[in-house]
């Protein structure tokens, strides 16, 4: 017999157990080889794609909680709570990176630039002042600032309310350092050093390059 007319009644069957996998409930994390604490774990259906990754819908708190852990003053002053809502393991992502985070009145994120990554920045909420290839400008809730991949960028809450953030990344890559230099919520946050955060800035300059602060 011909293989195709059976393939073909095999089609029906196929896109229902499709369909199946992409609705079974997730695993836990620690089920997920390689997956930081936190992170949403995709099924095994989908792990055996990997170039697709597993449709998501995560609310306003869902995602991978984080805390920056204190960095050393003369480095930095960002302490923002942050969640990495996808990448590679949230969701599988092969190509992208999204992260929300709120930044505290009086605190920046210091001057740095991704050597192989665009970056858009949404804010949601707050007030502050954007220094972008140079050119300084003020920020309010709606604005998009948008970095091409080498162009220095420093964000500074101006206001008196928390400044909160939409962060799109077009290459993935810059989430392990975030993990490298926070901790999953609820977790003790330590203090970092001056040579500790130094050599964790090295570890990922392919991905993030810091200037001055």
């Amino acid at each position: 017999m011909h293989p195709l007319p059976a393939l073909r009644r095999l089609a029906p069957i196929a896109a229902t157990l499709g369909l199946a996998a992409a609705c079974a409930p997730r695993r836990p994390a620690p089920d997920h080889p390689g997956a930081p604490p936190g992170a949403v774990a995709p099924t095994t259906a989908v792990l055996a794609h990997t170039e697709q990754g597993q449709p998501l819908v995560l609310q306003e708190s869902e995602g991978e909680r984080r805390v920056h852990r204190p960095p050393p003053a003369a480095l930095s002053s960002l302490t923002a709570a942050f969640i990495i809502k996808v990448d590679r393991h949230n969701g599988g992502a092969p190509e992208f990176f999204m992260m929300t985070s709120e930044i505290a009145p009086g605190e920046e994120i210091p001057p740095h630039e991704h050597p192989h990554s665009d970056e858009i920045l949404f804010v949601r909420d707050g007030t502050g002042r954007a220094v972008l290839a140079g050119r300084e400008v003020a920020v309010t809730a709606g604005a998009t600032i948008y970095m091409p991949r080498n162009t220095s960028v420093r964000l500074r809450n101006t206001g008196t309310q928390p400044l909160r953030l939409i962060a799109i990344f077009s290459q993935p890559g810059y989430e392990e350092y975030m993990r490298d230099i926070s901790v999953p919520e609820g977790a003790v946050a330590a203090p970092l050093t001056v040579e500790e955060l130094t050599a964790i800035r090295a570890r990922h300059r392919a991905h993030v390059v810091y200037g001055q602060p």
